[in-house]
């Protein structure tokens, strides 16, 4: 196999695994790979193949990250995201593991509880979400 197909298995390897995780730095070790590969189509030898996907990658990781830290998110965007803190939801029963199954707005929710509350059935609060889970605290 020759420099420039290895170049493009991996620029296609990485552009997949972005698609299972979701991460964008993925994605620019894929775009250095695939500098890596055009180095290789020119004729460059390897070490110039390693400097130009070192290079493409490693910048767009750091462009990315710069770009993501400016993004600010204001008090009312927060607000915007998370219209179900503060609604309230019945909880039947806890689980073992310290958590519930409670529908809200039609659908099934896990629920986890707040630190420092005790797992009793009631109503409970949506103080937070973590992730696809309900973070709850009673009413």
């Amino acid at each position: 196999m020759n420099d420039t197909t290895m170049w493009w298995v991996l620029a296609g390897a990485l552009v997949a695994l972005e698609l299972a995780t979701g991460t964008f730095y993925l994605l620019m070790l894929g775009l250095g790979a695939v500098a890596g590969a055009l180095a290789a189509m020119a004729g460059y030898n390897i070490s110039t193949q390693l400097v130009a996907a070192a290079l493409v990658g490693g910048a767009g990781a750091l462009l990315l990250g710069q770009w993501r830290q400016r993004q600010v998110t204001t008090a009312t965007q927060a607000d915007d995201q998370f219209l179900d803190l503060g609604a309230t939801v019945e909880v039947e029963a806890w689980d073992a593991m310290g958590t519930s199954q409670v529908k809200h707005r039609g659908a099934a929710w896990t629920a986890v509880l707040a630190p420092g509350q005790t797992a009793t059935p009631g109503v409970y609060r949506i103080q937070a979400m973590a992730g696809n889970r309900l973070v709850l605290e009673k009413t």
